[in-house]
């Protein structure tokens, strides 16, 4: 799975501290903090029809992993809101859109990792993508990676930050193994999450996804399981081996870039008959009409 460039995006105005450029000249400081040390909170929201779906969800991760690596100045809801409404209008985007919301400690006096040479506020990216939801419907493949997600004694997942090594190393394994993406263990050899998204497994009708031990709070993982109380489907949380995920029945994972999609192989193993199943489906169809109904107007 390797996305392409799409040529509406050639001309992208970007928004960098209320200023909007063209995507060519925009330009982030070398001495910003998420070049001197990735330090840095973001999130990924998705546009539909004029309106984004859980921005206030989004918002509020933001803000609580900017306060967790203790920011002292924090952007309010208002006006992060303003600053994507100004770069949605500048793009003329009203649908089928992806923002990547960047907040960085800001620019330092002078290289360093010592937050205090950050002494004048933060930096704010909007970045907003003609972009529809990167998988396809298909199913996906997956290998196990090498690589454990960190448990909150050693960094917390809670804390939504630039750092995405982690991912970069697994998602270069699954590269190499010819797959899609990779699922990720925890330091005790539970499921966490894979290099991108959530998982879930579901069994014998019950949906089934990891705690939030070893992965972040994910928006679209909430609403699934919204989802599943709404509609009485059984589900839960709990800890998952890989043997679990070998004989589920279906497998699919969840994130704001690609949706709901199902994973049809692992470590080479077929999940289920090797199709979507109809729980992943149904969970599809279910999302799809939230999203037609909800969010925040922003166009």
């Amino acid at each position: 799975m390797l996305q392409k460039f799409n040529e509406k995006n050639a001309n992208l105005i970007v928004n960098i501290n209320g200023r909007l450029v063209h995507r060519d000249e925009a330009g982030v400081s070398p001495l910003d903090s998420v070049v001197q040390g990735g330090d840095a909170v973001w999130e990924g929201l998705r546009l539909y029809n004029g309106r984004i779906f859980r921005l206030n969800e989004h918002l509020d991760r933001l803000r609580s992993s900017a306060l967790a690596l203790a920011f002292t100045q924090i952007p309010t809801h208002d006006e992060i809101t303003e600053q994507i409404k100004r770069t949605l209008q500048a793009n003329q985007m009203t649908d089928g859109v992806h923002i990547r919301l960047t907040l960085t400690r800001g620019v330092k006096i002078t290289s360093g990792m010592d937050p205090r040479l950050n002494q004048g506020g933060p930096t704010l990216i909007v970045l907003a993508e003609h972009k529809p939801p990167v998988y396809g419907k298909t199913g996906l493949s997956l290998i196990t990676s090498s690589v454990r997600r960190f448990p909150p004694d050693c960094l917390d997942p809670k804390i939504h930050h630039n750092n995405l090594i982690q991912s970069i190393l697994a998602k270069i394994e699954a590269n190499v193994a010819g797959a899609d993406d990779a699922l990720m263990l925890d330091t005790r050899g539970f499921v966490a999450e894979t290099n991108a998204t959530h998982v879930f497994i579901v069994d014998r009708g019950e949906v089934t996804t990891p705690r939030t031990v070893a992965c972040p709070e994910g928006i679209t993982r909430a609403v699934v399981l919204e989802i599943c109380r709404q509609h009485a489907i059984p589900h839960c949380e709990r800890d998952l081996s890989l043997t679990e995920v070998y004989r589920a029945d279906e497998l699919f994972c969840t994130g704001t870039m690609g949706e709901l999609v199902s994973i049809t192989r692992v470590d080479g193993r077929m999940i289920g008959n090797g199709q979507p199943g109809p729980m992943t489906r149904r969970l599809s169809e279910l999302f799809a009409k939230r999203t037609k109904s909800e969010g925040v107007q922003v166009v």
